[in-house]
């Protein structure tokens, strides 16, 4: 299985001035707990890891220091995490027939979680991880009023890994450069062309960091695992 992982923002929401994948979770950077989740997959054997330049001394110094056991390829990423996302996928190699995308700032994914959305792939085009949604979700207007309390029974919050067959995806992606369509997620270009994509279950613990809070809660996710794998 390959497995891209856009990696090329930076962490104005952290308040952060670099690449929020180089900052620190519990004496690792947060990429270096990704690319360690998605190594020790037992699907997973080519990485694409998409970045922007100026952070690839950065990444190669951490790829250095892991010594991870898999081929990981770094490739140029875009402006937007769509664009990042068409380079990753013009960079696969010509025998990929399917591709898992994972989040770098889901840094928490478990190995076991990559395994199961590769299995599933093999059954369906796309799919997701996503975790039913527990609160009660208000679709209000620009004036600050509620417009609608949809059924929280049918709604499910996006995750990553998604998954995908190459060939369509890639055409997906041609068609939305074409019409200049903008999404946050790959899914969501999939729906688009009209492709069905399936949920699979996620993980509560699989949050993405994208503030300081969630660095927090991510520092304690680690703690909780570690002092269960305590002897």
């Amino acid at each position: 299985m390959h497995l891209l992982i856009p990696a090329a923002g930076v962490g104005r929401r952290m308040g952060s001035d670099r690449n929020k994948l180089l900052l620190s979770l519990r004496g690792q950077p947060i990429l270096a707990w990704t690319l360690q989740a998605a190594t020790a997959s037992q699907s997973i054997d080519w990485i694409g890891l998409i970045c922007q330049a100026v952070d690839q001394p950065a990444l190669l110094a951490i790829l250095d220091t892991l010594k991870l056991p898999k081929t990981i390829v770094l490739i140029p990423g875009g402006s937007t995490r769509q664009e990042s996302v068409y380079n990753g996928l013009q960079a696969l190699p010509s025998t990929a027939d399917q591709v898992l995308i994972h989040d770098g700032a889901r840094c928490l994914a478990t190995p076991e979680l990559f395994d199961r959305c590769a299995a599933t792939l093999q059954t369906c085009p796309g799919l997701i991880a996503a975790i039913p949604v527990k609160d009660t979700i208000k679709v209000v207007n620009d004036d600050g009023i509620i417009e609608a309390t949809p059924d929280r029974s049918r709604l499910w919050a996006a995750q990553t890994p998604q998954g995908f067959h190459v060939g369509p995806l890639k055409a997906a992606h041609d068609q939305g450069k074409a019409n200049h369509w903008s999404v946050t997620d790959d899914a969501a270009l999939f729906e688009k062309v009209g492709l069905p994509v399936k949920i699979v279950p996620g993980e509560e613990t699989n949050l993405k960091v994208t503030t300081p809070e969630d660095l927090k809660i991510a520092d304690g996710i680690v703690s909780d695992r570690e002092a269960i794998a305590q002897p």
